[in-house]
């Protein structure tokens, strides 16, 4: 079952059977090239679904990483959730339960939770990473040991599935040298409330605007210079008495930026002026209409 093909963002080229088989040839030979030649690995960037049964993806990659050299491996860019150029499988209505959806997606992270531990120990100096997440507490636990990351992008890997404000919390916290964080996550109605806390000591560029429902309570991050957020509207119809018991619990983030980030100059691509933490001026308002969902800036049906 191909489940990774609809993320948004993935590009996939559609091709033959004959020609993926072919493929799939060429991708077996190269990996033998480099294990033949003990290479070292400075880079590696990846697409190959884990949960593939048939094609064995997941121990393909272990093995793979057990004939090179990865002590020098720095950057690494994974999608474990599809595989380059595969033909999409097609499943008529009704042939694809939400249980075998679920049980393939908990393959897939199984898996990538095993080659996330393998690369711990064979990679520990990975500087930079850009892969989907699944956000699960085993996960940012091996994630967080990575000690020398700079560099981080996570992408969503399942939309139904909530992230925990202690989890990411964790996550910002215990990585010492990390300096750009991209981070995706769509926040389930079910969580419609959950508001989150950032922290880091080294944190300097963070982008969650591709994020959708994600609100912040607080933010303690000095060395941030820039930040990307957007507000997502997802058509969620409330009425007035609920929306604002609901918008009440969440604080301004005008106040959490004039707090926590004493030295921001870029925000959502514009350079702030230097009084910007003394007064809201109106370029700075406009920004936090397509940012902030407090109720000042927020004055809608939609959440």
């Amino acid at each position: 079952m191909r489940l990774g093909a609809l993320q948004s963002g993935v590009d996939a080229m559609q091709v033959s059977a004959r020609e993926f088989e072919r493929w799939k040839e060429w991708v077996h030979q190269y990996a033998y090239h480099l294990a033949s030649r003990n290479a070292s690995l400075l880079v590696l960037r990846a697409s190959f679904d884990l949960g593939d049964h048939k094609a064995k993806w997941a121990e393909f990659l272990s093995r793979f990483l057990d004939s090179v050299r990865c002590g020098e491996l720095r950057d690494l860019e994974l999608n474990w959730t599809l595989t380059h150029l595969e033909p999409p499988d097609f499943y008529p209505p009704g042939t694809c339960s939400m249980t075998q959806v679920s049980l393939a997606k908990m393959d897939q992270i199984n898996h990538f939770q095993s080659l996330l531990e393998k690369l711990l120990r064979c990679a520990p100096k990975l500087a930079k990473m850009k892969l989907p997440f699944d956000w699960s507490a085993h996960s940012v636990a091996v994630l967080t040991r990575f000690q020398h990351l700079h560099t981080l992008e996570l992408k969503y890997f399942w939309s139904l599935k909530g992230v925990c404000p202690e989890i990411l919390q964790e996550l910002t916290k215990a990585l010492p040298k990390l300096r750009t964080l991209i981070f995706h996550v769509l926040v389930p109605v079910k969580d419609l409330g959950v508001s989150y806390s950032l922290e880091s000591r080294s944190l300097e560029y963070l982008d969650v605007s591709q994020s959708r429902g994600l609100v912040f309570c607080r933010l303690d991050l000095p060395s941030l210079r820039a930040l990307r957020v957007k507000k997502t509207v997802r058509g969620i119809i409330l009425n007035r008495r609920t929306r604002l018991a609901l918008q009440s619990r969440w604080a301004c983030l005008y106040g959490l930026l004039r707090s926590g980030t004493p030295n921001l100059r870029i925000f959502n691509n514009k350079a702030l002026l230097p009084h910007w933490r003394d007064h809201a001026y109106e370029e700075l308002n406009a920004l936090l209409l397509q940012s902030c969902y407090c109720i000042q800036h927020s004055d809608t049906w939609l959440l």
